[in-house]
Protein backbone atom coordinates (compact mmCIF):
# COMPACT_ATOMS: atom_id res chain seq x y z
CA UNK A 1 0.00 0.00 0.00
CA UNK A 2 1.18 3.56 -1.22
CA UNK A 3 1.64 5.81 1.08
CA UNK A 4 -0.21 9.34 0.71
CA UNK A 5 0.98 12.64 1.14
CA UNK A 6 -0.91 13.32 3.77
CA UNK A 7 -0.09 10.25 5.84
CA UNK A 8 3.86 11.04 5.28
CA UNK A 9 3.18 14.67 6.71
CA UNK A 10 1.55 13.66 9.84
CA UNK A 11 3.81 11.08 10.01
CA UNK A 12 6.87 13.17 10.40
CA UNK A 13 5.05 16.43 11.79
CA UNK A 14 3.34 15.82 15.37
CA UNK A 15 1.87 19.62 15.60
CA UNK A 16 -0.78 18.70 13.17
CA UNK A 17 -1.78 15.73 14.74
CA UNK A 18 -3.54 14.66 18.22
CA UNK A 19 -2.71 16.81 21.14
CA UNK A 20 0.40 15.68 23.06
CA UNK A 21 1.31 15.38 26.66
CA UNK A 22 4.08 18.73 27.04
CA UNK A 23 6.35 19.64 29.74
CA UNK A 24 7.96 22.95 30.09
CA UNK A 25 7.39 26.18 31.97
CA UNK A 26 4.27 26.68 31.25
CA UNK A 27 2.87 24.20 32.74
CA UNK A 28 5.84 23.83 35.54
CA UNK A 29 3.43 26.44 37.73
CA UNK A 30 0.06 24.74 37.53
CA UNK A 31 -1.04 23.98 41.03
CA UNK A 32 -1.43 20.77 42.38
CA UNK A 33 -3.69 19.62 45.30
CA UNK A 34 -1.94 18.36 48.70
CA UNK A 35 -3.92 15.13 48.10
CA UNK A 36 -2.76 14.02 44.60
CA UNK A 37 -6.24 14.86 42.97
CA UNK A 38 -6.41 17.71 40.49
CA UNK A 39 -7.98 20.89 41.01
CA UNK A 40 -11.83 20.88 40.69
CA UNK A 41 -11.53 24.57 38.91
CA UNK A 42 -9.05 25.43 35.48
CA UNK A 43 -5.71 25.89 36.44
CA UNK A 44 -6.31 25.05 40.05
CA UNK A 45 -8.21 28.68 40.77
CA UNK A 46 -10.50 31.42 40.20
CA UNK A 47 -9.72 33.63 37.41
CA UNK A 48 -8.60 36.87 38.65
CA UNK A 49 -10.46 39.68 38.46
CA UNK A 50 -9.88 43.00 36.41
CA UNK A 51 -7.20 44.18 38.61
CA UNK A 52 -4.97 40.95 38.39
CA UNK A 53 -5.95 40.13 41.90
CA UNK A 54 -7.12 36.24 42.70
CA UNK A 55 -11.05 35.86 42.44
CA UNK A 56 -13.05 35.89 45.26
CA UNK A 57 -16.65 34.20 46.50
CA UNK A 58 -18.92 37.43 47.14
CA UNK A 59 -19.42 39.43 49.68
CA UNK A 60 -15.54 40.53 48.85
CA UNK A 61 -13.48 40.82 52.10
CA UNK A 62 -12.87 43.91 53.21
CA UNK A 63 -15.70 45.87 52.18
CA UNK A 64 -18.07 47.40 54.96
CA UNK A 65 -20.55 44.70 56.22
CA UNK A 66 -23.27 47.37 54.72
CA UNK A 67 -26.28 44.70 55.32
CA UNK A 68 -25.47 43.64 58.83
CA UNK A 69 -25.08 47.40 59.93
CA UNK A 70 -28.46 48.96 58.42
CA UNK A 71 -30.19 45.85 59.99
CA UNK A 72 -29.04 46.94 63.44
CA UNK A 73 -29.85 50.59 63.10
CA UNK A 74 -33.47 49.46 61.68
CA UNK A 75 -33.70 46.96 64.99
CA UNK A 76 -32.44 49.93 66.99
CA UNK A 77 -34.86 52.29 65.21
CA UNK A 78 -38.23 50.36 65.82
CA UNK A 79 -36.83 49.23 69.50
CA UNK A 80 -36.60 53.10 70.28
CA UNK A 81 -40.14 53.76 68.63
CA UNK A 82 -41.71 51.43 70.92
CA UNK A 83 -40.26 53.09 73.89
CA UNK A 84 -41.31 56.55 72.89
CA UNK A 85 -44.73 55.46 72.01
CA UNK A 86 -44.94 52.93 75.07
CA UNK A 87 -45.50 50.09 72.40
CA UNK A 88 -46.55 46.53 73.24
CA UNK A 89 -43.05 45.36 72.81
CA UNK A 90 -42.71 47.53 76.56
CA UNK A 91 -45.34 44.89 78.49
CA UNK A 92 -43.25 42.21 77.26
CA UNK A 93 -39.80 43.61 78.20
CA UNK A 94 -41.68 44.41 81.64
CA UNK A 95 -42.66 40.93 82.40
CA UNK A 96 -39.46 39.50 81.17
CA UNK A 97 -37.90 41.91 83.50
CA UNK A 98 -40.04 40.99 86.58
CA UNK A 99 -39.02 37.52 85.91
CA UNK A 100 -35.17 38.23 85.98
CA UNK A 101 -34.74 40.89 88.53
CA UNK A 102 -33.11 39.63 91.99
CA UNK A 103 -33.30 35.97 90.71
CA UNK A 104 -29.82 35.86 91.52
CA UNK A 105 -27.49 37.41 94.60
CA UNK A 106 -27.13 40.73 94.32
CA UNK A 107 -23.48 40.96 95.52
CA UNK A 108 -22.94 38.70 91.98
CA UNK A 109 -24.88 40.64 89.73
CA UNK A 110 -23.42 44.20 90.88
CA UNK A 111 -20.04 42.78 90.09
CA UNK A 112 -20.67 41.52 86.67
CA UNK A 113 -22.47 45.42 85.87
CA UNK A 114 -19.00 46.58 86.97
CA UNK A 115 -17.72 44.95 84.04
CA UNK A 116 -19.12 47.97 81.79
CA UNK A 117 -17.62 50.91 83.91
CA UNK A 118 -15.23 52.76 82.07
CA UNK A 119 -12.82 52.80 84.37
CA UNK A 120 -13.07 48.87 84.16
CA UNK A 121 -13.51 48.37 80.17
CA UNK A 122 -11.88 51.08 78.73
CA UNK A 123 -8.14 50.40 80.25
CA UNK A 124 -9.07 47.25 78.32
CA UNK A 125 -9.63 48.54 74.78
CA UNK A 126 -6.23 51.09 75.46
CA UNK A 127 -3.96 48.37 75.75
CA UNK A 128 -5.32 46.92 72.68
CA UNK A 129 -4.88 49.83 70.96
CA UNK A 130 -1.72 50.45 71.80
CA UNK A 131 -0.43 46.68 70.96
CA UNK A 132 -2.06 46.81 67.68
CA UNK A 133 -0.62 50.15 66.89
CA UNK A 134 2.56 48.60 67.88
CA UNK A 135 2.21 45.88 65.52
CA UNK A 136 1.44 48.24 62.68
CA UNK A 137 -2.23 48.61 62.81
CA UNK A 138 -2.52 52.44 63.54
CA UNK A 139 -6.00 51.98 61.29
CA UNK A 140 -7.45 49.75 63.23
CA UNK A 141 -6.27 50.92 66.83
CA UNK A 142 -7.80 54.75 65.76
CA UNK A 143 -11.16 53.68 64.70
CA UNK A 144 -10.95 51.64 67.83
CA UNK A 145 -10.44 54.77 70.00
CA UNK A 146 -13.18 56.84 67.86
CA UNK A 147 -15.34 53.97 68.15
CA UNK A 148 -15.19 54.29 71.88
CA UNK A 149 -15.50 58.28 72.05
CA UNK A 150 -18.94 57.80 70.06
CA UNK A 151 -20.47 55.68 72.83
CA UNK A 152 -21.30 58.88 74.74
CA UNK A 153 -22.32 60.98 71.88
CA UNK A 154 -24.69 58.63 70.84
CA UNK A 155 -26.22 57.00 73.76
CA UNK A 156 -26.05 60.52 76.40
CA UNK A 157 -28.71 61.98 73.66
CA UNK A 158 -30.66 59.10 73.45
CA UNK A 159 -30.95 58.67 77.47
CA UNK A 160 -32.17 62.25 77.55
CA UNK A 161 -34.64 61.72 74.58
CA UNK A 162 -36.45 58.57 75.71
CA UNK A 163 -35.99 59.40 79.28
CA UNK A 164 -37.16 55.86 79.93
CA UNK A 165 -37.54 55.06 83.93
CA UNK A 166 -35.37 52.18 85.08
CA UNK A 167 -37.03 49.07 86.78
CA UNK A 168 -36.51 49.24 90.30
CA UNK A 169 -36.63 53.22 89.99
CA UNK A 170 -39.45 54.13 88.27
CA UNK A 171 -38.94 58.08 89.03
CA UNK A 172 -35.61 57.86 87.56
CA UNK A 173 -35.54 59.07 83.41
CA UNK A 174 -32.63 58.13 81.46
CA UNK A 175 -31.96 54.52 81.15
CA UNK A 176 -31.87 53.73 77.30
CA UNK A 177 -30.20 52.82 76.04
CA UNK A 178 -27.88 51.21 78.75
CA UNK A 179 -24.24 52.88 78.16
CA UNK A 180 -22.46 50.40 80.38
CA UNK A 181 -23.48 47.75 78.26
CA UNK A 182 -22.38 49.77 75.07
CA UNK A 183 -19.34 50.63 76.65
CA UNK A 184 -18.55 46.61 77.89
CA UNK A 185 -19.25 46.21 74.42
CA UNK A 186 -17.38 48.33 72.12
CA UNK A 187 -14.15 47.95 74.31
CA UNK A 188 -13.81 43.85 75.01
CA UNK A 189 -15.07 43.34 71.11
CA UNK A 190 -12.99 46.22 69.72
CA UNK A 191 -10.05 45.30 71.84
CA UNK A 192 -10.67 41.10 70.39
CA UNK A 193 -11.14 42.70 67.05
CA UNK A 194 -7.61 43.80 67.46
CA UNK A 195 -5.88 41.56 68.95
CA UNK A 196 -7.26 38.31 66.94
CA UNK A 197 -5.18 38.87 63.84
CA UNK A 198 -1.72 37.96 65.92
CA UNK A 199 -3.10 35.20 67.64
CA UNK A 200 -3.48 31.52 66.49
CA UNK A 201 -6.37 30.99 67.47
CA UNK A 202 -9.83 32.97 68.19
CA UNK A 203 -9.65 33.07 71.96
CA UNK A 204 -10.25 37.28 72.29
CA UNK A 205 -13.48 36.53 70.48
CA UNK A 206 -14.38 34.24 73.03
CA UNK A 207 -13.62 36.16 75.96
CA UNK A 208 -14.76 39.31 74.73
CA UNK A 209 -18.49 37.63 74.10
CA UNK A 210 -18.03 35.96 78.23
CA UNK A 211 -16.68 39.47 79.21
CA UNK A 212 -19.80 41.55 77.35
CA UNK A 213 -22.74 38.59 78.50
CA UNK A 214 -21.87 38.83 81.75
CA UNK A 215 -21.83 42.17 81.77
CA UNK A 216 -25.48 42.62 80.06
CA UNK A 217 -26.30 39.99 82.57
CA UNK A 218 -25.33 41.67 85.43
CA UNK A 219 -27.61 44.77 84.11
CA UNK A 220 -30.48 42.91 83.69
CA UNK A 221 -30.74 41.17 86.89
CA UNK A 222 -29.98 43.48 89.24
CA UNK A 223 -32.64 45.51 88.26
CA UNK A 224 -30.03 48.64 86.36
CA UNK A 225 -31.68 48.33 83.15
CA UNK A 226 -34.54 46.64 80.82
CA UNK A 227 -33.79 44.17 78.94
CA UNK A 228 -34.82 46.14 75.61
CA UNK A 229 -32.00 48.77 76.58
CA UNK A 230 -29.15 46.46 76.49
CA UNK A 231 -30.62 44.99 73.67
CA UNK A 232 -30.42 48.31 71.82
CA UNK A 233 -27.04 48.98 72.61
CA UNK A 234 -25.81 45.99 71.41
CA UNK A 235 -27.42 47.01 68.10
CA UNK A 236 -26.38 50.62 68.47
CA UNK A 237 -22.59 49.12 68.78
CA UNK A 238 -22.55 46.64 66.07
CA UNK A 239 -22.13 49.36 63.21
CA UNK A 240 -19.22 50.63 65.07
CA UNK A 241 -17.22 47.25 65.85
CA UNK A 242 -18.01 47.03 61.62
CA UNK A 243 -16.01 49.61 61.04
CA UNK A 244 -13.27 48.85 63.25
CA UNK A 245 -12.81 45.50 61.70
CA UNK A 246 -13.19 47.31 58.37
CA UNK A 247 -10.06 49.62 58.98
CA UNK A 248 -8.27 47.04 60.80
CA UNK A 249 -8.38 44.61 57.88
CA UNK A 250 -7.25 47.55 55.46
CA UNK A 251 -4.31 47.83 57.69
CA UNK A 252 -3.55 44.66 57.64
CA UNK A 253 -3.62 44.56 53.82
CA UNK A 254 -1.46 47.39 52.94
CA UNK A 255 1.21 45.62 56.16
CA UNK A 256 1.27 42.53 54.23
CA UNK A 257 1.30 44.02 50.63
Amino acid sequence: MSETPRSRETGGDTSTGLPQRRTGPAFAHTPHRSDGRRPQTPRGGRRPDPGGRPGTIPPVPGRPAILPAAFCLLALSLITWQVLVTGPLLTADERLSRALVRSAPDAVTERLADLGNIPVAVPVLVLAMAYAAWRGDRRGALAAGLAMALVPALVVPLKAWTARPGPLEPWAAGYYPSGHTATAVVAYAGAALLVSPYTRRNWPAAVALALTGATAAGLVLRGFHWPSDVVASLFLCVPLLLSVRWFSRRSSRRSSG
